[in-house]
């Protein structure tokens, strides 16, 4: 059984290859693809594998900008760290997916699905088309719990000028305060405003009220000025430097 992998955390994607041994998952593993724009050149110089698992959110986009570039024709198991409310048009599209951190009981139950019946898999064009709409609308949360003390306190987004992740840890920051998020920054990325918030790289999202200068950086990237920083550098990773100069001009 040949397989890839569409995943921008090598964590995740060795996670996930310990799991289907742990499964007694027979395969083959042809790649480890993190990007949009290597998804599709990989597509277009290699044949389709006999399944793919493919994470949603991508170091330089959603994964389902794949399909918009070019064909795919092998079946999909999605796996994304959305909350399970975004993500109803899989289950009405009787797309699979694994929600993160993934449940090595429901990665052996997609198998099991796929083994019987490859077919129920394959995800139609129109299906791609509606679900990158919908993950692309807008989200309309205002408020976030956060770790206050002993306790939690209720925080509005608006106050935020970014959040980060350091050790597994989220972290948010306001003009005065750092708070502790109980949150993955992937699950909170996704249900966040878009045209508000930017991740720059995979530890870092940001809103444009936090942005004072950009600069020049090495290797075609860019290296941000932001209120607040904590000690934190700011810097677009190369792959989401052009999607973020865009992002500032809407």
């Amino acid at each position: 059984m040949e397989i890839l992998i569409i995943e921008d955390e090598s964590r995740a994607a060795s996670q996930l290859q310990n799991m289907l041994k742990a499964c007694s998952f027979d395969y083959q593993l042809l790649g480890i693809i993190d990007t949009v724009e290597d998804a599709v050149i990989w597509f277009q110089k290699n044949k389709n594998p006999d399944l793919i698992f493919m994470d949603i959110q991508l170091a330089d986009g959603l994964s389902f900008e794949v399909f918009q570039k070019i064909d795919v024709e092998a079946p999909i198991i999605f796996t994304t760290a959305f909350d399970q409310y975004a993500i109803q048009a899989f289950k009405v599209n009787s797309v699979d997916y694994l929600l993160k951190p993934i449940q090595i009981e429901e990665l052996n139950n997609a198998l099991n699905k796929f083994t019987k019946s490859s077919n129920s898999a394959l995800v139609a064009p129109s299906v791609l088309k509606q679900l990158l709409t919908s993950m692309q609308e807008p989200a309309k949360r205002e408020g976030l719990l956060v770790k206050e003390g002993s306790g939690f306190v209720q925080a509005k987004i608006s106050d935020f000028l970014y959040f980060y992740s350091q050790e597994s840890i989220t972290f948010g920051v306001t003009t005065t305060k750092r708070y502790i998020i109980d949150e993955s920054l992937d699950y909170l990325f996704g249900t966040l405003d878009p045209r508000q918030f930017f991740k720059i790289n995979r530890s870092q999202l940001i809103t444009k009220k936090a942005i004072e200068k950009i600069n020049p950086y090495f290797n075609h990237r860019v290296k941000l000025s932001i209120l607040n920083p904590r000690d934190q550098e700011f810097i677009v990773s190369r792959p989401k430097t052009s999607d973020f100069k865009k992002w500032l001009n809407t």
